[in-house]
């Protein structure tokens, strides 16, 4: 059996030339600046902007999981450390003898707390390493600068839960937040889905109040406790546009705006810049090199727990920070469980086997997924159904261009994955089934189902095309297909010269995925030690 060991050190890949420091290979102080700068840009007059970074997680006990911050918020400041704020004004204000359009309010240099949990940046750290000028400590949010949110015509923040962790990791956070709340005018007494609901009532008029009341009345299936809303009741009873027009009079104006955030960051992280695109190549080359390195290690018998961490290794000796996501290893039919993260049976024996993983580089991730014969060779069945993805999976990436309806790209797979398994007899012709039970493509970046539109594409999109066919064990089929599962997954950059597929190093066809499969590993002959 082929053993994992640290000791690979010549491994023969393509080497990547990756510096040590994330400030150093990641995006700059000034194209952060510059995010901020195109959603300053997007605001409306005499409004102000404000977004808190992600609370601590507990993971057990005293032991938190590794930080991560919220994308957003990293998207706009680079800064990577919990219990902080940002405000962005839409024009410019005088703070403390400064003219300038935002603030910034961060964790304190603590000598104690960094021996324990590392280096802070510090007010004066985030202005030396991330370009601002105005920066605050915490404690002083809602203290100075004298800002108040009564002078703005509009205060735009994200939905803000109580669901933000008690712990003491996360005290200053929880304290911010309460603060925003108290001064800014952020509704209190009503839940965020009375708050979506008042919002489609707001933009609606008469021609269409009757099918925004029928969109309602769902959501009242759904929370029944939003019936006692005065407001929603009324509209819903309502029997003529007339008198919906009138309810919707009695909507109360608010300055406060939790919905025009999330609009302008899904505008502005749909269409990747240069720099993010050069971050999220290099996360795609790691995660194929994963790829190929498994394939080239991979034997009947190990567990799906050391291929997991086969790709792991991979991801660390090339320097990526993280996974994008917990990684999916499924042999036979775990394989067909879409989102199989527990990765624990112990000897994967003459079954595919579906790997999607990616690795999380400068903070953008790849999401790569190739399926392989554990043996080294596919049987008859597992060639027709991968043969068919692959299929659908190449015609998904032909339509990657700008101009492209993004439902087109799942349309046109879907219907060729419908007619292969028509033609192979598992499925009657027009038959619904559940054997491709998800869409075909998303968007990726910062994070794996990153922020974007859905209409056509645009130059600059990085999204996934993965078809798929997942035939479980007692399925209503002929059982030679049970237990089979084929995911093909790449990242396509779309670019105005045609798709461009950033993980396209691993293989993808059964004749290149076989082939690579008999090159020797540097992995083959290292055994370490058996264990009681």
């Amino acid at each position: 059996m082929k053993k994992l060991t640290l000791l690979a050190l010549c491994i023969g890949m393509i080497q990547i030339a990756f510096a040590q420091s994330y400030f150093e290979d990641g995006l700059s102080a000034e194209w952060h600046r510059g995010r901020r700068e195109a959603i300053r840009e997007m605001m409306p007059p005499n409004s102000v902007a404000v977004m808190f970074n992600n609370p601590v997680k507990n993971r057990s006990n005293d032991v938190d999981y590794i930080y991560h911050p919220n994308t957003d918020f990293y998207y706009l400041t680079g800064l990577r450390e919990p219990n902080s704020a940002l405000l962005i004004f839409s024009e410019k204000r005088v703070i403390d003898g400064v003219e300038t359009d935002e603030i910034i309010y961060v964790q304190p240099r603590d000598p104690q707390s960094e021996m324990w949990n590392g280096k802070r940046l510090g007010t004066d750290g985030v202005k030396e390493k991330l370009g601002f000028e105005v920066a605050y400590v915490f404690d002083d949010f809602g203290k100075k600068p004298a800002v108040s949110f009564s002078d703005f015509e509009k205060v735009l923040s994200f939905n803000l839960s109580d669901d933000i962790e008690s712990s003491s990791s996360n005290a200053p956070l929880k304290k911010m937040v309460k603060d925003f709340k108290k001064s800014s005018g952020y509704p209190m007494e009503v839940s965020d889905t009375q708050l979506q609901l008042y919002e489609l009532i707001r933009a609606t008029d008469l021609e269409n109040s009757a099918n925004v009341a029928q969109v309602i009345g769902r959501y009242q299936q759904r929370y029944p406790e939003i019936s006692d809303d005065p407001i929603i009741k009324d509209f819903l009873v309502a029997d003529s546009p007339e008198k919906r027009m009138q309810v919707k009079d009695q909507v109360p104006e608010s300055k406060s705006d939790i919905f025009s955030l999330e609009k302008m960051f899904n505008v502005l992280r749909e269409v990747k810049t240069q720099e993010e695109i050069a971050l999220l190549k290099s996360a795609a080359k790691i995660s194929a090199i994963g790829q190929v390195e498994v394939m080239k290690a991979a034997q009947v018998g190990m567990s799906e727990r050391e291929i997991q961490g086969i790709h792991e290794f991979i991801y660390k000796r090339y320097g990526a920070e993280e996974l994008g996501y917990p990684s999916i290893v499924g042999g036979g039919n775990n394989g067909c469980i879409l989102h199989y993260i527990e990765n624990d049976m112990q000897h994967v024996n003459e079954r595919l086997l579906l790997m999607d993983l990616g690795a999380e580089w400068r903070g953008y991730t790849a999401d790569v997924t190739r399926t392989i014969p554990i043996s080294g060779q596919f049987t008859e069945e597992e060639k027709a159904i991968y043969e068919l993805v692959f299929k659908s999976q190449e015609a998904g990436i032909a339509l990657c261009k700008p101009g492209v309806e993004f439902s087109e790209i799942g349309q046109v797979t879907r219907q060729i994955i419908n007619d292969g398994l028509a033609e192979l007899g598992i499925i009657q012709a027009g038959q619904r089934h559940t054997y491709f039970p998800h869409g075909t493509s998303h968007h990726l970046g910062l994070d794996v189902h990153d922020r974007g539109g859905y209409g056509p594409l645009k130059e600059g999109v990085v999204l996934t095309v993965e078809p798929g066919i997942y035939i479980p064990e007692g399925s209503d089929c002929d059982p030679k297909w049970w237990g089979i599962a084929v995911r093909i997954e790449d990242d396509i950059l779309v670019t105005s010269d045609g798709p461009v597929n950033l993980s396209g190093d691993a293989p993808r066809t059964v004749e290149a995925i076989e082939a690579m499969m008999k090159i020797p590993s540097v992995l083959e002959n290292w055994v370490l030690p058996e264990i009681d």
